[in-house]
């Protein structure tokens, strides 16, 4: 049996049946403060998501300061991190967090090996 989700004492499917303003009041302070400054936005985003999923479309967005809520929950979203978009599936376990947490900008350094002159070694070899 799987363990039942739950986030300040509410399940899923009592926080979806929640206005994203009464979400908010179970929030930390800063993402509830987030969520009632960019309101409108969510909620348009939000409606769009629906529309998008019901047409089969991607989602796609640049929006990675958006907090979760959860009417996004089991949608996939691609959320931009300045080269591409990162497909991000929502998670129950992602409310209150924000878009862009999950869609990492910055990747691990792969160096390469060292140039010509870059060591004591390579630094009389010829350049030809």
């Amino acid at each position: 049996m799987a363990k039942e989700f739950i986030f300040r004492g509410k399940t899923l499917e009592e926080l979806r049946q929640l206005d994203t303003r009464e979400f908010a009041k179970y929030l930390k302070s800063r993402q509830r403060r987030a969520v009632l400054r960019q309101f409108d936005k969510i909620e348009k985003f939000v409606i769009r998501c629906e529309k998008e999923q019901n047409k089969g479309k991607q989602i796609r967005t640049h929006l990675r300061d958006l907090v979760i809520i959860p009417r996004m929950v089991d949608l996939t979203i691609n959320v931009y991190n300045g080269k591409s978009f990162l497909p991000i599936k929502i998670l129950p376990e992602m409310l209150g967090h924000r878009l862009g947490e999950f869609s990492v900008t910055r990747l691990k350094v792969q160096h390469g090996a060292a140039g010509i002159g870059a060591t004591r070694s390579s630094a009389a070899l010829s350049v030809k």
